[in-house]
């Protein structure tokens, strides 16, 4: 099963990330490849959302319960859709500079062995496709420089199937 973890530097405050990522109602227009985005309920501390997710002729939705936890965590678990399961975590933490340590990290099965085979050859460039929007949203809501004196970011990651 697929599994991607990355952290990257950011010139921005926890809440700022945080506000981010749980605004899922805008993933539309930023994240690539999802086409659509229904939020079912939404409250301070958890959210239920559909997204489209398409690609060229293929298009999947997905259900997913969003738990929030702010301005440190969001917990996404799986409810419906064409995977076994789908798990993602991001922690944002504040850093001596101004900025945040992001940890994003996201492990997921699909129900069909054909499409894990597909996906396992695409996995990790996409994910890192999709971390970049994230950040190039951020610089795009709040500044590319941020609150933090540096504006560097650094990246690590580490990945594996099992």
């Amino acid at each position: 099963m697929p599994r991607h973890s990355e952290t990257r530097h950011l010139p921005y405050t926890p809440e700022q990330m945080f506000d981010l990522v749980a605004d899922v109602r805008r993933y539309s227009e930023f994240l690539p490849w999802v086409v659509a985005v229904r939020v079912r309920s939404d409250s301070a501390e958890e959210m239920t959302a559909d997204l489209v997710v398409g690609f060229k002729a293929l298009r999947e939705n997905f259900t997913s319960r969003v738990h929030k936890h702010r301005p440190d965590s969001i917990h996404v678990d799986y409810v419906d859709g064409p995977l076994k399961h789908l798990h993602n975590e991001w922690s944002f933490r504040p850093d001596d500079s101004g900025g945040v340590l992001v940890d994003f990290t996201v492990d997921f099965e699909f129900k069909s062995r054909i499409f894990e085979a597909l996906a396992g050859q695409y996995f990790d460039k996409a994910l890192r496709r999709m971390t970049s929007a994230f950040c190039e949203r951020a610089a795009a809501l709040y500044g590319a420089g941020g609150v933090a004196a540096g504006s560097g970011m650094s990246s690590s990651s580490a990945h594996s199937a099992a």
